[in-house]
């Protein structure tokens, strides 16, 4: 089986979790030019108050066209302790988040450069929670046409069809009050479910 080829995302949503199960090997896109708005730099996590979006602030870079690889994180706004907090509030009752949450926490106290590295130092943590052990290379240069392409299908408000991701569905803290909310951050399934995510994630796969 070829490659699937992913974006980078900051803790990415389940879909593309699935797809580091389904796959033998995961490309990650570092080579392309930057996209606003994605996964690359957000994620969505259920709160009290409903979906809430958590965005990481980057650099405005000096050019128009700035590879991934390069951008550069922001200290604007104390973005790391207004996410630490998002994050404590919506899961500190969920069954796991006391088992993970020192593990998580260093990553809102130390200062990273660069958005990638972040991205994926935060990937491997969860992969390895989960007991999910994917192939993992990064694109040297950009191909604008692969096999296997998911990079701009996972999405925020991304209507591409995906055949082969059905979101099961799981225990949510707040199920009751908004019924359960579909491809949420990984760490949504993390903190609810524990190991049993990887089941999760195998059953969300449908081909």
């Amino acid at each position: 089986m070829s490659p699937v080829f992913l974006s980078t995302a900051y803790l990415g949503p389940i879909q593309q979790y699935c797809k580091m199960l389904q796959y033998p090997e995961v490309r990650f896109e570092t080579s392309e030019n930057y996209i606003k708005q994605t996964y690359r730099n957000r994620c969505i996590i259920a709160a009290a108050n409903g979906p809430l979006s958590l965005s990481v602030p980057i650099v405005k870079p000096e050019t128009l066209k700035c590879q991934t690889k390069d951008i550069r994180i922001s200290d604007h706004g104390n973005w790391r302790h207004l996410h630490w907090n998002a994050l404590v509030s919506a899961y500190n009752m969920s069954p796991f988040f006391e088992y993970y949450a020192d593990d998580f926490a260093p990553f809102y106290e130390r200062q990273y450069t660069f958005l990638l590295d972040f991205n994926e130092e935060l990937r491997r943590l969860i992969c390895d929670s989960l007991d999910v052990r994917p192939h993992v290379t990064f694109t040297d240069h950009y191909e604008r046409e692969v096999t296997n392409d998911f990079r701009e299908i996972i999405r925020p408000k991304h209507e591409a069809e995906d055949l082969s991701f059905y979101p099961k569905a799981y225990y949510q803290v707040f199920r009751e009050k908004y019924g359960f909310l579909p491809n949420l951050s990984i760490v949504d399934l993390l903190f609810n479910m524990g190991p049993e995510g990887l089941l999760v994630l195998q059953e969300s796969i449908t081909l």
